[in-house]
């Protein structure tokens, strides 16, 4: 579990340092929201035809979420990385939460992430954009306190269609 940083808490020697968004915001146009509109309508009415109430709101609930990404701008969040482990906001995660890290580079799609695998199964794989930074420079600050997993070459397949249909 990351733990919330305190005032006096030693986080080490900062080794790199930048700013990420909450979120990515995507430009849409207005095909774009009537194509997700039709989807959306259509999924609705199929879960309240077959009775399915738990799927509608969880579809009504995905819809609210989306309209209010859209119309507010993300939060920036500070990212680093230390010599004890690396801090997202305001939480820590120290090297012996995290398992392994592997980037994701694929400059023709625009794609340049790190993620972080935790031990923890509860804890959510970090999604870390590395925006400016040089990737080979993160990977050999990284590998020096977790492993690196190279068989990773393909970013998860829940973040591709989210980047290509533009979700998040």
């Amino acid at each position: 579990m990351p733990k919330k940083i305190a005032e006096n808490q030693n986080i080490g020697e900062v080794l790199h340092e930048w700013s990420i968004p909450e979120y990515e915001q995507h430009e849409r146009n207005k095909a774009w929201y009537i194509i997700m509109g039709l989807i959306g309508f259509a999924l609705i009415t199929y879960s309240l035809l077959s009775s399915n109430f738990l799927f509608s709101l969880i579809l009504i609930l995905f819809i609210i979420i989306i309209f209010l990404q859209a119309h507010q701008d993300p939060i920036v969040i500070p990212f680093l990385i230390t010599d004890l482990g690396v801090i997202i906001n305001d939480r820590f995660y120290s090297y012996s939460e995290l398992d392994e890290f592997y980037i994701i580079y694929n400059p023709e799609e625009q794609v340049k992430i790190i993620y972080i695998e935790t031990i923890s199964n509860f804890t959510p794989r970090l999604r870390i954009p590395l925006i400016d930074m040089d990737p080979n420079e993160i990977r050999i600050t990284m590998r020096s306190f977790i492993e690196e997993n190279i068989e990773k070459e393909q970013e998860p397949f829940s973040d591709m269609i989210g980047r290509k249909w533009r979700l998040h």
